[in-house]
């Protein structure tokens, strides 16, 4: 018996990440049957939204799909009986993530678009509408999965789970499939050759890997980590590990670790990029106006090649294999942000954690990790506190504790500096928090 044709929301439509999802959902159209895809943006991005959605349309009808491709600004009518949504939404778009990365720059601390100050600044923007999302899904399409790539995606996803009490909700990102990519080529394997075990939390895990036989070749990667020119994520410096650390740790990292373990090193590149303005948040901005240009082309049919340069490649190939892969209970193996349900026995079993998963039809099933070493639980458990602090302070908009999450974030240095650097970037995102609009008013008056 055929199934039902689905209905696909991708709510930030207007991103220059579409032309990838189109891609992926296209490569996959024995496998979905597919009636309609709707993109969602706000007004502010309805000029991004039209050039986006027209190259998909054009992508699709060069395909010779039938499919019907929606572009609105009503979220709610787009999420009428939708069996899949995904976000990739930025609040305050790019403008929005210069003040993240410059303002904490501005004071020496490291500035990022997920780590540190900017990232915590980015949950507080974020997670209140994304619950709003959820809200409305609750009401218009209970049973609809939502796949979540929205940046920082494990804390996204936490709120969504926790206090948005949704269940259907897996987190994405592209940082574990770069690393299976670049690590299968320096073994000169495909990735389906090898098994990467994956855990930690988005943008800070670590992995294992094995080949066909059982054999374990992660320290085979490692050596050859510190003997070739291998940097895996192209939009974090190019700073090597220190090897006597990583082989200690017996685990590979992610490379958002050299934030943490490299601190100082980063913080002096960031910082030369800070005075020349060529920070990540400025250069993005030059790239997403060159992708639009090409956009706007009606002769062009297919996703762009420069579109490799925006970063977070791959992400939307993997969003389309999620839905995929629930919908045709495929079990393929993933890394996801998902409930950590006892795969990593160091962080609370009801937490979202990234992990290596089956995805079946009924969600992820994340594949057991066991403990950590000393070095690496202390880390995981202060950062997964961090998040739960910063999640809340999203939720509440309460002062003391969003100043409590910098505290405890290992990026931030704590007292003065924490309270000044906080102080500024509530009054420089003062449009997008409403939640903290109190807290505002008394930093404004100097009462805070």
């Amino acid at each position: 018996m055929d199934k039902k044709q689905i209905k696909i929301v991708t709510i930030g439509g207007g991103s220059s990440y579409t032309p990838e999802l189109i891609e992926g959902f296209i490569k996959r159209k024995d496998e979905l049957p597919i009636k309609e895809i709707w993109l969602v943006d706000i007004e502010e991005g309805k000029e991004k939204l039209e050039i986006v959605g027209n190259l998909a349309k054009r992508m699709v009808k060069e395909a010779g799909l039938p499919w019907e491709i929606h572009l609105t600004l009503n979220r709610r009518e787009a999420l009428k009986d939708a069996d899949f949504v995904s976000t990739q939404l930025r609040v305050g778009l790019l403008d929005a993530r210069v003040k993240d990365e410059r303002i904490p720059l501005s004071h020496g601390l490291l500035g990022q678009e997920t780590n540190g100050a900017g990232g915590m600044f980015k949950a507080f923007r974020t997670i209140p509408v994304i619950l709003g999302i959820v809200e409305d899904m609750k009401e218009l399409c209970p049973n609809a999965w939502l796949i979540n790539f929205t940046n920082p995606a494990g804390m996204v996803t936490e709120a969504v789970s926790r206090y948005g009490n949704y269940e259907r909700v897996v987190g994405l990102c592209n940082v574990p499939i770069m690393h299976t990519i670049k690590e299968s080529e320096m073994l000169n394997k495909k990735p389906e050759e090898l098994f990467f075990h994956f855990a930690g939390l988005n943008h800070f895990h670590w992995h294992r890997v094995y080949d066909k036989a059982g054999h374990e070749v992660t320290k085979d990667i490692m050596n050859l980590l510190f003997s070739e020119d291998n940097n895996v994520v192209a939009n974090i410096k190019d700073i090597p590990f220190i090897e006597e650390q990583i082989r200690e740790l017996g685990m590979l990292p992610c490379a958002y670790h050299k934030y943490y373990y490299l601190q100082d090193d980063m913080l002096k590149k960031e910082l030369e990029e800070f005075k020349t303005n060529t920070t990540r948040a400025e250069v993005v901005k030059k790239v997403e106006e060159e992708l639009f240009e090409l956009y706007k082309n009606p002769e062009l049919k297919e996703k762009p090649e420069q579109l490799s340069r925006r970063g977070g490649a791959h992400y939307s190939d993997a969003a389309c294999e999620i839905i995929s892969s629930i919908y045709n209970d495929k079990r393929s193996v993933m890394v996801v942000s998902t409930k950590n349900n006892g795969a990593l026995l160091d962080l609370p079993h009801d937490c979202i954690v990234e992990v290596s998963s089956y995805i079946t039809a009924s969600g992820p099933k994340p594949i057991s990790f066991g403990k950590f070493n000393a070095a690496a639980r202390g880390y995981i458990q202060l950062m997964k506190a961090m998040e739960e602090v910063a999640i809340e302070a999203a939720v509440t908009g309460d002062y003391g504790t969003a100043l409590q999450a910098f505290t405890t974030n290992p990026l931030v240095p704590g007292g003065a500096i924490a309270k000044k650097v906080l102080n500024e970037m509530l009054v420089a995102h003062k449009e997008y928090l409403p939640l903290f609009k109190e807290a505002i008013d008394k930093v404004e008056r100097g009462e805070l």
